[in-house]
């Protein structure tokens, strides 16, 4: 039996000898770097590149293509009482400048247009600082905004008759409604837009309401308090200008408005559009050589604006 069961008991398997590994080369290849072409940063800039990146320059070519295509068409259409040329308005553009006329004018509208603004951003100052110091605070300026941004300005000029009288005050009370919302909403969004993180470190150095104000919000917020600065002048600016049409005089001398209500019942077309064309070269000026300083300044220096 033993011999029987050491027959058909199954050898152990032995372990098969394992075959040397083989080194695997993998093929070399060598590629000589071609010569590439200078790129796009290296390549020195030609004269048109150089010039399309000055800023005022684009924006001067654009002016011009447009007084050229007003001056084609005042003088397809050779009505200078519907429509005069761009030739013939700074023809009158020039003797309301040299007559002083123009310059006395628009210092009239913008000596009313200033006191409006400022008086409305010391209002939103004070509401943006009240709301984001207190709840009350908050509900109160919501609600107001709600109310009155909706409300154009101009619709309150026939109370601000009644209330100030025919005069600059009148004047200065509808520009205080068109500055005062705008530049509060900007202003508020742009507070609540700042991190909280932001908020605790001046909290912890000790920073409370007007300080916090001062020194956190404001710094943190100035895109947004700069884009309704931007917004309450434009706002400001044609709510003066719809009011010196509308009631002209302002403590005995009128501005541009009344100039060119004047000569419009007068039917000097030519000098309608001076006094139009001087509304739009004050905007620009302003536009490009204040508040684009500002940014630069600002905005710019402190890497919030590309």
């Amino acid at each position: 039996m033993n011999a029987m069961t050491s027959q058909h008991t199954p050898s152990s398997p032995q372990a098969a000898p394992e075959a040397p590994l083989e080194a695997v080369y993998r093929p070399e290849f060598v590629r000589e770097p071609t010569p590439a072409e200078l790129s796009s940063i290296q390549r020195p800039l030609s004269t048109f590149e150089t010039l399309y990146r000055l800023s005022w320059l684009r924006k001067t070519v654009i002016l011009c293509v447009l007084a050229v295509i007003w001056e084609i068409y005042g003088r397809w259409l050779d009505n200078a009482l519907l429509f005069p040329s761009f030739t013939d308005t700074v023809t009158a553009f020039a003797g309301g400048l040299t007559s002083g006329v123009l310059l006395l004018r628009a210092a009239v509208s913008l000596k009313t247009l200033l006191i409006g603004y400022s008086i409305g951003i010391g209002l939103a100052a004070v509401l943006t600082t009240v709301a984001i110091s207190s709840k009350i605070g908050n509900d109160l300026l919501e609600t107001l905004t709600a109310m009155f941004n909706p409300l154009p300005a101009i619709a309150l000029l026939p109370l601000a008759l009644i209330w100030f009288g025919l005069g600059s005050g009148s004047v200065i009370f509808v520009l205080v409604h068109s500055v005062l919302w705008a530049v509060a909403l900007n202003t508020h969004s742009g507070f609540r837009g700042v991190s909280k993180t932001l908020r605790m470190v001046g909290q912890n150095y000790g920073l409370k309401r007007f300080a916090l104000v001062w020194h956190v919000l404001i710094p943190a917020a100035f895109p947004s308090i700069l884009t309704g600065l931007k917004v309450g002048w434009a706002f400001a600016w044609r709510t003066l200008i719809a009011a010196e049409l509308v009631f002209g005089v302002s403590s005995g001398s009128g501005g541009l408005g009344w100039y060119i209500f004047e000569n419009r019942n007068s039917l000097e077309t030519a000098n309608v559009f001076a006094g139009l064309f001087f509304v739009i070269l004050i905007g620009l000026a302003v536009e490009n050589l204040l508040f684009a300083r500002i940014e630069k300044r600002t905005l710019h220096r402190w890497g919030m604006q590309h």
